[in-house]
């Protein structure tokens, strides 16, 4: 209607544009119906006071009229003739007291006159009547109104009143609709602003032009952000603050396994010096991976300056060369600007080519592509995964049924560095173009490096 999108069926907005249409018709029929009893009963008077009035004009013609044919007792009644050819809508006739009519109107139906009337209004077969009895019962004259008139008057005057409803209808239903979306425009607008909020973005949110009613429920979600941003900052730092306390002793553990490994013979002890060096080992992956998660999560992402993406690309592709062959397409331009930061760039590519390069088939390269418009995407050869296990990618520490060595916080840090940017991340599976494989594709945003 009009153009407009309907909104969904539980809205609060098609609720009230029902609602506010339907009780304006609701008492719009009322009104109509009381004022249908309200006409009805102002018919009813002013069609009995034209009867009256029609039987008391007549009266007194009719007794010049019948003393004036007083000598001719036996001639026929006369009927009264037509100025003009018209429809009567109140008819008369004349009789004396024995029902011998005397004078009648040239339209008068003898059905819808009684034989013996009484005096007053009385209703006959299908007609309204109006007695008058004169000259001590020697003259009698009846008015009856035609069937249906005054019933036709109501009903016309009833269809009137409510032919506007039938028609404003539709029209009231867009007005209303139009009203009540620009009445709910501020809620619409605080349903977005809490949409856009995430993990990374929990400002609290504008409540300067809310209606009274849902003012409250933006400052309880307000209040609901400041705790959980609270949380979250605690457990960031919580994060960061232990990798980084974790490094330096765990770095110096890792050197002395390594130098009492280097000194110990071979046997049981050197083997179990080499266990607690690969554990180090893992230690140390894991608080690199913690401090970069909280990196992704917790500092700004956004570089100062626009820069060209493709030599932190190039670093990270060289730091990896000897983990696994890797095929590289770059934009035919050979860069590509972007306001993502160089060193959050490095981490995001580092992890989903490393995670490509572990847990991929290793007979196949890795094929990593990005082009002008922003498109990141890293395919790991391999076999289709379920669609089950692509939603639980990027959930952390989960590493699904691969038994390459891996924190399970790779893909958690890609999705966290995409969202703080404004970007999106995709998982594909079978590649594009290929029967099997995995896809992950990760919008960047584009900018324009400045000349000079």
């Amino acid at each position: 209607m009009m153009g407009v999108a309907w909104p969904p069926r539980g809205s609060l907005q098609r609720r009230l544009a029902l609602a506010l249409t339907g009780g304006v018709m609701a008492l719009w029929l009322l009104a109509t119906v009381a004022a249908g009893l309200l006409l009805r009963r102002e018919i009813d008077e002013v069609f009995d006071s034209a009867l009256q009035e029609v039987v008391q004009r007549v009266l007194p013609l009719a007794y010049t009229e019948i003393l004036a044919r007083e000598a001719d007792a036996g001639s026929d009644p006369q009927r009264i003739a037509s100025v003009g050819a018209h429809r009567e809508y109140i008819t008369y006739i004349v009789r004396d007291a024995s029902g011998r009519r005397l004078l009648q109107s040239h339209d008068a139906d003898l059905a819808q006159f009684p034989p013996n009337p009484a005096h007053g209004f009385s209703d006959g077969p299908s007609s309204r009547l109006y007695t008058e009895i004169a000259v001590s019962g020697t003259i009698v004259v009846t008015a009856a109104e035609r069937p249906g008139h005054r019933q036709k008057a109501v009903r016309d005057a009833t269809k009137v009143l409510a032919w506007p409803l039938i028609l404003l209808l539709p029209l009231g239903i867009a007005g209303t609709w139009v009203l009540v979306a620009v009445t709910l425009r501020p809620v619409v607008a605080f349903r977005h602003e809490i949409e856009a909020r995430g993990s990374g973005h929990l400002a609290p949110v504008s409540v300067s032009h809310l209606p009274s009613e849902i003012a409250p429920v933006a400052e309880a979600v307000n209040a609901l952000m400041a705790r959980v941003r609270r949380a979250l900052d605690a457990e960031r730092s919580f994060t960061a603050n232990s990798a980084h306390e974790l490094r330096t002793p765990v770095a110096a553990a890792l050197a002395q396994a390594q130098r009492l490994r280097a000194e110990l013979p071979e046997g049981a002890a050197r083997a179990r010096t080499v266990e607690i060096e690969s554990a180090l080992k893992r230690l140390a992956r894991l608080s690199e991976k913690l401090l970069q998660l909280a990196r992704a999560e917790g500092a700004s992402l956004i570089g100062e300056a626009p820069e060209d993406l493709v030599p932190a690309l190039r670093l990270v592709l060289d730091d990896l060369a000897a983990e696994g062959a890797v095929t590289v397409t770059l934009p035919p331009a050979g860069r590509f600007v972007s306001t993502l930061d160089l060193d959050a760039f490095a981490i995001l590519a580092r992890n989903l080519i490393e995670n490509a390069l572990k847990h991929g088939d290793a007979s196949q390269p890795v094929r990593v592509a990005l082009t002008d418009d922003g498109r990141f995407s890293v395919v790991s050869p391999g076999p289709v995964l379920e669609p089950v296990m692509l939603a639980a990618m990027t959930q952390r520490f989960v590493r699904g049924t691969t038994m390459a060595e891996g924190a399970g916080l790779g893909l958690s840090i890609v999705q966290a560095i995409a969202q703080g940017v404004g970007g999106e991340i995709a998982f594909v599976s079978p590649a594009t173009g290929q029967a099997g494989g995995l896809e992950v594709v990760v919008r960047l945003p584009a900018a324009t490096l400045k000349a000079g």
